[in-house]
């Protein structure tokens, strides 16, 4: 734990695999939420791809969540976070949460490994216009010739936007680069929180990687709202998830982090969407 402005922040990495990888979020509960302007500060000072701020509101809590270039309406990874640090202070349990835009809720185990499980906000997906494969094709040195025909580009929806680019090999997605300007630029027009490039190792089974260029960062380690939205598309198009997939992400930065998403049958509902959470070694910042 360190101190920000007089504020307590836990530093747990969200998706963790083991005792190992996942992506870190700074977590901050507070009696009351500071200005908008403190938040944005802290995150940007920490550098994590989000930091998740939660103060006490009936019936739950009033939840916002920022990178360190801006304010995101929501965050998987940090959801998950704080659904692990609640747990460590009220006991394992299930927490309604008030989003910006959205109500939703996490569930918390404080046990050893934590865990947690989020409920996202519903989903929805749209195949992806062929202006907008053309630009995002062109940002990381992609071809068409590139793509996997099973599963076409989509602008898909947990909670925020994201465009799927689903690659034909392993390695295509390995070698993913870009510049940062340009898929910031890119990304804040089409309004994408990321572009998520992905492989099928099986139909259940996923590999991807997350450009997070909006907000200030490269790439996300685990990306909760991207893998929410990923598995509300793949309902939508009948693709054969057996009502369950699993994502690796982060593999290829040296931070594996395992996600699992869980899909009921209704079109457009919540995904439910889980893994382990580990508190991380203190650091000064």
């Amino acid at each position: 734990m360190t101190q920000h402005a007089g504020l307590a922040v836990l530093h747990i990495a969200a998706f963790s695999d083991g005792a190992s990888g996942g992506n870190p979020a700074g977590v901050v509960i507070t009696e009351q939420l500071p200005e908008a302007s403190l938040m944005q500060r802290i995150a940007a000072e920490l550098g994590y791809s989000e930091t998740v701020f939660a103060a006490p509101a009936e019936p739950g809590w009033r939840v916002r969540y920022f990178a360190p270039a801006a304010e995101v309406p929501f965050c998987g990874h940090a959801t998950i976070a704080l659904g692990a640090a609640l747990a460590l202070r009220e006991g394992d349990g299930v927490f309604e949460l008030q989003l910006n835009q959205a109500r939703i809720s996490v569930e918390g185990q404080a046990g050893n490994p934590m865990r947690a499980s989020l409920q996202s906000p519903p989903t929805r997906s749209r195949p992806a216009t062929d202006a907008e494969v053309r630009q995002a094709l062109l940002l990381f040195g992609l071809s068409a010739g590139d793509l996997d025909g099973a599963l076409p580009p989509a602008v898909m929806h947990g909670g925020v936007d994201h465009l799927l680019l689903v690659l034909k090999q392993r390695d295509q997605l390995a070698r993913m680069g870009y510049d940062l300007e340009q898929g910031r630029t890119l990304m804040k027009a089409q309004g994408w929180t990321t572009i998520m490039l992905a492989w099928a190792e099986s139909p259940q089974h996923f590999h991807v990687r997350n450009a997070f260029a909006i907000g200030g960062v490269l790439e996300d380690p685990a990306t909760g709202a991207a893998a929410a939205a990923l598995a509300g598309h793949l309902r939508s198009v009948a693709w054969p998830h057996g009502g369950h997939i699993d994502i690796v992400q982060g593999e290829d930065m040296g931070m594996r982090s395992l996600l699992a998403a869980d899909i009921g049958p209704e079109a457009g509902a919540s995904i439910r969407v889980s893994g382990q959470a580990r508190l991380m070694e203190v650091r000064s910042c």
